[in-house]
């Protein structure tokens, strides 16, 4: 979600339409006006299968454990949430914002990651296999045992990350700034 993005708060049959029904609040979430505000909600272990929350204000949210497959959560900020064990494969993350969110075991397999910001995220034990994560920032993430095998991390900057353990084999790894500062050509 853009900084100056409006957001709305969502009334309770609502939460309660994301909650039981995405296909009803994919067709209601088209209505709005502004980007869904679902700061601080407890979502955690909910399907979320195929659900729209892109831009929505995600601050602090509680996701752990939940089904994101397939979301889309572009340009969604999530500063803070917890994504911890979600199944988020196939889910569009595109120009988010992640820093300082919890993902660790999460599954992110073939996930859209372009552009976003995941500096100081976890994503210990996470698996990125094949991951679309062009232009990423991972500034001081923590990616350890992470698997990235055949992630596509042309551009990232993962300065300061911790990639102990992780698993790179078969990763585009052009020009990504690693964890030392120096650019990989």
């Amino acid at each position: 979600m853009s900084r100056t993005a409006m957001s709305t708060t969502l009334n309770p049959e609502l939460l309660n339409l994301l909650r039981s029904d995405v296909v009803a609040w994919n067709a209601r979430r088209d209505e709005l006006s502004d980007a869904p505000d679902l700061h601080g909600i407890d979502l955690s272990g909910a399907d979320l299968a195929g659900a729209n929350l892109t831009g929505a204000n995600l601050v602090g949210t509680d996701l752990s454990g939940a089904d994101l497959t397939a979301a889309e959560l572009g340009g969604a900020d999530l500063t803070g949430a917890n994504l911890a064990g979600a199944m988020a494969a196939d889910a569009d993350f595109t120009n988010a914002h992640l820093t300082n969110a919890n993902l660790s075991g999460a599954v992110l397999t073939l996930s859209f990651l372009t552009s976003t910001y995941l500096a100081h995220a976890v994503l210990a034990g996470a698996d990125l296999s094949g991951a679309y994560m062009t232009g990423a920032y991972l500034g001081e993430a923590d990616l350890t045992g992470a698997r990235l095998a055949g992630a596509y991390l042309a551009h990232a900057d993962l300065t300061g990350a911790v990639l102990s353990t992780t698993d790179v084999s078969g990763a585009d790894l052009t020009d990504v700034t690693m964890p030392d500062g120096v650019i990989r050509a």
